[in-house]
C-alpha cells in the first residue's frame, strides 16, 4: 500500500477554483492508478475523477466534466485536481486513493471542500 496525504481544501464561493493536492508517499507511486473521491452529507462516496499510471487516460464523472481536471507528476509523487466552477453540489470530503489491482486499497484521511452558495 501507499500512504497518501490530501491538501488544499477550504471555503470557495458558487462559482470559485480550488486545487487539491494528494501526496503519496512508500511503495512505488507510478505503478497506481489513481483517483479522487468525495463524500456529501447524507450521501454516498462517490468518484470524481482516476486517472491511469502515466497520466495518458483519465476519466470523469458526468457531474464534474469540464470543470475539474486531475493530473500526476509520478517525478513528485504528487497528483493533484484542479476544480473550477464550484457548485454548491460539490461540497464534500474529498479523498485520493490508489488502486494496484481491482480496487481502491490505499486511501487518504481526506480534505474538506465547502462551497457557498
Amino acid at each position: 500500500q501507499v500512504h497518501l496525504v490530501e491538501s488544499g481544501g477550504g471555503l470557495v464561493q458558487a462559482g470559485g477554483s480550488l486545487r487539491l493536492s494528494c501526496a503519496a508517499s512508500g511503495r512505488t507511486f507510478s505503478r497506481y492508478v489513481m483517483g479522487w473521491f468525495r463524500q456529501a452529507p447524507r450521501k454516498e462516496r462517490e468518484i470524481v475523477a482516476s486517472i491511469n499510471w502515466l497520466g495518458g487516460r483519465t476519466v470523469f464523472a458526468d457531474s464534474v466534466k469540464g470543470r475539474f481536471a486531475i493530473s500526476r507528476d509520478n517525478a513528485k509523487n504528487m497528483m493533484y485536481l484542479q476544480m473550477n466552477r464550484l457548485k454548491h453540489g460539490d461540497t464534500g470530503v474529498y479523498c485520493c486513493a490508489a488502486r494496484d489491482g481491482a480496487r481502491y486499497d490505499s486511501w487518504g484521511q481526506g480534505t474538506q471542500v465547502t462551497v457557498s452558495s
